[in-house]
């Protein structure tokens, strides 16, 4: 839904280590998750070939588990990549924006708002990669939680956050597309 993100609401936000900063229950989780992050090259450069600048403004919380696996990934690549930022809102304090952006009728998160340069929304991605969603979503559904649980994070793992970058960069490339009319 385009105009719930002015330009002053996405500045306001603050940054990943302003929200890590800011009395999370699960610092050292989030901090470790930015710290171990990596960014391969390929995605680097494919994304360098977009029109900067993007803005991501993510809609999270700091106890989710799929945020905590995510978020992190995502302020690397926000860090790296020229003309990209990352900005994050609680889910909870911004319900018209969660309200715009339900998975399955429901306020999964987090929520990554893809933004052109004037902060005109071009796409969204989460709340998790599709793959891992899928499973959840049928084969996850028939494990015990704690089992569910030790799979997903197992995942994630194995993952190293790829996919949740391959999937936001394919959100920012159909918005460029988008954009430019093509």
């Amino acid at each position: 839904m385009s105009g719930l993100v002015s330009a002053e609401r996405y500045l306001a936000a603050p940054d990943f280590h302003q929200y890590v900063g800011a009395g999370m229950k699960n610092v050292d989780f989030w901090r470790a998750g930015f710290r171990t992050a990596s960014v391969h090259a390929d995605l680097v450069q494919r994304a360098s070939r977009l029109a900067s600048p993007w803005h991501l403004l993510v809609l999270s919380e700091d106890w989710c588990g799929d945020a905590m696996s995510t978020v992190p990934v995502l302020a690397k690549f926000a860090e790296v990549v020229p003309g990209m930022d990352l900005r994050i809102l609680a889910r909870d304090e911004n319900p018209d924006l969660i309200a715009s952006h339900l998975t399955s009728r429901t306020r999964s998160i987090p929520v990554v708002i893809a933004l052109d340069g004037d902060f005109v929304e071009r796409g969204w991605w989460g709340p998790r990669p599709s793959e891992l969603h899928r499973w959840m979503r049928t084969d996850g559904l028939h494990l015990p939680k704690d089992e569910r649980l030790r799979r997903t994070r197992l995942w994630y793992a194995r993952d190293r956050g790829r996919t949740t970058i391959e999937e936001t960069l394919a959100v920012l490339e159909r918005g460029e597309r988008r954009r430019n009319g093509t």
